[in-house]
């Protein structure tokens, strides 16, 4: 205990010189580093566990994505700085092609003999969201959209819902799925989990994609400050100056409430215990919809 708190001392020291976001660090590794010891044992991560662990070997760069946590940016900066393409553009790669299982290597490629070195010396990156609102991001653009990328989730996963969480459904709710509520989106999680081998990737917690309690995470960006922490990240590992897209807000934050009004509290309740160790891990609260928090 004494050697950690004295390697904190010197951490804080030298990143604070460094200034912001660096020393937002110390705050968020402190917190991700406690909650694991006290709601978490430690196991190595094998095969699919690492499945959403894109490698850049160049500039010795690891990088978990997150759906909904400007991911595809992200993967689109990874092309770039990984030669897959040569574009100074970021944001004029296709999303399609961003997304598509040939643009990167995953760390789940690797033979698990070849991980230690890679795990011990590359810089280890993650993106995370408040819990509800990235959900809630999730929800709107994937069963509320009436955009064509939305109608695969809307025949698929709205088709479902409607079917077993309405009551009294009628054929033509059933035509094309596009009418879920957020409640029953909701009824559905709590019903089926969010972490099951069925779940979908946008809805997953980041504790079951990225494993941050089995692996090593060098820096913890927040959605909330992702300009200054993609910055950060990028001095880091010493890329070329690439100028990061900037994100068009939803205002997904903004309508938290308005959406939360149609559940009930039990409901928030297990939603919220659903994602409860991504509420814990990284440090966010349910404050901003309840006026308190459940922890």
């Amino acid at each position: 205990m004494i050697i950690r708190v004295f390697l904190l001392c010197v951490l804080f020291i030298v990143m604070n010189a460094l200034g912001h976001p660096w020393l937002e660090q110390i705050g968020r590794l402190e917190v991700l580093s406690k909650q694991c010891e006290l709601h978490h044992k430690r196991m190595d991560p094998t095969g699919e566990d690492l499945d959403h662990i894109l490698v850049d070997h160049k500039h010795k760069f690891l990088y978990c994505y997150v759906p909904k946590v400007v991911c595809t940016n992200w993967k689109r900066l990874l092309m770039v700085l990984t030669g897959r393409s040569n574009t100074t553009n970021v944001v004029s790669i296709p999303a399609s092609l961003a997304h598509n299982e040939s643009s990167h290597q995953r760390l789940s490629d690797i033979p698990t003999s070849q991980l230690p070195p890679i795990l011990s010396t590359y810089t280890l990156f993650v993106m995370v969201r408040h819990p509800f609102e990235r959900l809630l991001s999730a929800y709107r653009n994937k069963l509320e959209d009436n955009q064509a990328s939305a109608k695969y989730f809307q025949s698929i996963f709205g088709r479902h819902i409607i079917k077993h969480y309405r009551n009294n459904a009628t054929q033509k709710d059933l035509e094309t799925g596009d009418n879920v509520t957020f409640k029953e989106f909701v009824r559905y999680l709590i019903t089926e989990g969010v972490d099951s081998a069925s779940a979908n990737e946008h809805w997953r917690s980041v504790y079951s994609l990225c494993r941050p309690c089995d692996l090593d995470y060098t820096f913890i960006g927040k959605y909330d400050t992702f300009t200054e922490d993609t910055q950060a990240v990028l001095d880091l590992i010493s890329a070329p100056k690439l100028t990061f897209p900037h994100t068009r807000s939803g205002k997904t934050g903004d309508r938290l409430r308005t959406y939360f009004r149609q559940l009930d509290l039990d409901d928030i309740k297990s939603l919220y215990l659903l994602y409860e160790m991504d509420f814990k891990l990284f440090g966010y609260t349910a404050e901003n919809i309840l006026g308190y928090d459940f922890g």
